[in-house]
């Protein structure tokens, strides 16, 4: 029986990479070039420019074979996007007509589109694939040269950069080596434009239930009327964060990674991504999916901040899309082969006016709403999904003696410090239980009964709160929570009651 040679590469289901195998046979026959194993259209295209490609190496191309060429990819339920199957394909012909010799293919991964002149364009996904050659104990990755630096995170694997198809030949062939990209990754010097809690004038109580909120990753609404800053709070909650630890980057890159949105000037996520979509954003754009499924908004703001400003004006289902996401930190995409899981562990940072005209409740301006208009605007958001927004706060209106008087800073005000010192206290609990987790927000209902300490004057005063007001098994939990972070905030090793006591006042509810 004569042996077909076979490659190996690779396709995105979604964020993950699954293993391809390449292999191609020739037969007697009337000359021909078929592609199959659920190839899409793209990927039927391969075949020209792999003809062209080869040709123009100097290499004897498919055109030139009067038999029958068939390529095969498998396995052949899973579908096959886009032209990353170039380079293995051309690699898999050149074997099978004995124009390269053989070499060890089971430890090898091949990736990269071929432009007509021989040369590898970039293709998305590197990282993800390197993750896969990782996963599976596969040694040696090649790729085009710009996706080098994006895959060489990933130390265990050998990371080949790819200029030409008559480059890798040479390298397969013991000619002229390719030299490995170096593993350590270089730290980003590009951050993108954020505004700063210096730059925020006034609103101490709104800039406290910031600090909490970054230093535990808990949900937050600002509800005030226009023109107090709401807007400007949320983006000054990124700035806050603190940097994302090397498996955060690993997460926030592979997602952008396969979502083809990683700049050619920046290969990797050094920062913490804050998302802003508009109102007008579909359920598809916010949640992901699709008919080549790629991640949402939601996903694109792993480990960062999902910004929804004027939040009551997204879509019905948009709003209500996020709950799950909110509640698991993954959201399951549900398709008739199988359901596509995709990461969703944001800050959700959302901001509303009080009523349509945006004056409720505001003494300087008087509100043109009606008392039906009123109710029915708040009501847009669920009670379900103000349930798992941990703290809602009122923002309220600036005096013109404040801004006037009150110096415009640079700085924080030692609110990233700050938030850094609480993350470091809960780290330190988490590694102490054995959970992983990386915020107190993530944190199950288990757990937290478990570690949430508390004084007994603030056991009194919980047992009293919950028999005067009506509290939900959620919400009780995600109190807890809040009281948690208040209390490593202040380097507390139990919680107090006056952490209590703030963590119920951020429970306000903005759609009575």
């Amino acid at each position: 029986m004569q042996e077909v040679p076979k490659l190996l590469s690779a396709e995105l289901d979604g964020i993950t990479a699954e293993p391809i195998e390449v292999e191609a046979d020739l037969n007697v026959g009337l000359h021909a070039f078929n592609i199959v194993g659920l190839a899409d259209k793209a990927l039927n295209e391969a075949k020209e420019r792999v003809n062209s490609a080869l040709k123009n190496s100097g290499i004897r191309p498919p055109t030139k074979e009067n038999r029958r060429i068939t390529v095969n990819l498998a396995p052949a339920d899973i579908r096959k996007v886009g032209s990353r199957f170039d380079l293995p394909i051309a690699l898999a012909y050149l074997m099978a007509s004995e124009q390269l010799a053989p070499f060890k293919t089971s430890d090898k991964v091949f990736v990269g589109e071929l432009s007509l002149d021989g040369t590898l364009r970039p293709v998305t996904g590197c990282l993800n694939i390197a993750l896969m050659a990782r996963d599976r104990g596969l040694k040696e990755l090649f790729l085009p040269e710009i996706n080098a630096e994006e895959a060489s995170v990933i130390k265990e694997v050998t990371v080949f950069p790819v200029r030409t198809l008559s480059e890798l030949i040479g390298h397969l062939e013991g000619v002229s080596p390719i030299p490995p990209y170096p593993h350590a990754p270089q730290e980003g010097t590009y951050t993108p434009s954020l505004v700063t809690l210096g730059e925020i004038k006034g609103q101490g109580a709104a800039k406290r239930a910031l600090l909490i909120a970054a230093a535990g990753g808990h949900n937050i609404l600002f509800s005030g009327p226009p023109g107090t800053g709401k807007t400007m709070l949320a983006q000054a909650l990124v700035s806050i964060l603190p940097p994302p630890s090397l498996q955060e980057k690993i997460e926030i890159t592979s997602i952008y990674s396969a979502a083809g949105l990683l700049r050619r000037d920046l290969s990797f996520m050094h920062f913490r991504p804050f998302r802003a979509p508009h109102h007008s954003a579909s359920l598809i754009a916010i949640v992901g999916g699709g008919q080549n499924p790629k991640p949402g908004e939601i996903s694109l703001a792993h480990r960062g901040v999902l910004f929804l400003d004027e939040a009551p004006e997204f879509h019905r289902d948009v709003l209500e899309g996020l709950r799950q996401p909110l509640e698991g930190g993954m959201v399951s995409i549900a398709r008739a082969r199988k359901a596509l899981l995709l990461p969703s562990r944001f800050i959700l940072a959302a901001a509303m006016n009080p009523c349509p005209c945006g004056y409720f409740g505001d003494p300087e301006k008087e509100c043109t709403c009606t008392a039906r208009e009123v109710f029915r605007y708040k009501k847009r958001l669920s009670g379900p999904l103000l349930d798992r927004i941990d703290i809602q706060f009122e923002v309220p209106r600036i005096t013109i003696e404040v801004l006037r008087e009150e110096k415009t800073g640079e700085g924080d005000g030692g609110a990233r410090e700050a938030v850094a010192r609480a993350r470091a206290i809960q780290r330190e609990r988490f590694a102490r239980h054995g959970i992983s987790v990386y915020t107190n927000s993530e944190l199950s209902s288990k757990h937290i009964d478990e570690l949430a300490a508390l004084e007994p004057a603030a056991e009194s005063f919980l047992k009293d709160t919950l028999e005067r007001a009506f509290v939900s098994t959620r919400s009780y939990y995600r109190i807890l929570k809040v009281a948690q972070t208040i209390a490593d905030l202040a380097s507390s090793p139990v919680i107090k009651k006056d952490h209590l006591s703030e963590a119920f006042q951020y429970r306000i509810r903005t759609n009575e």
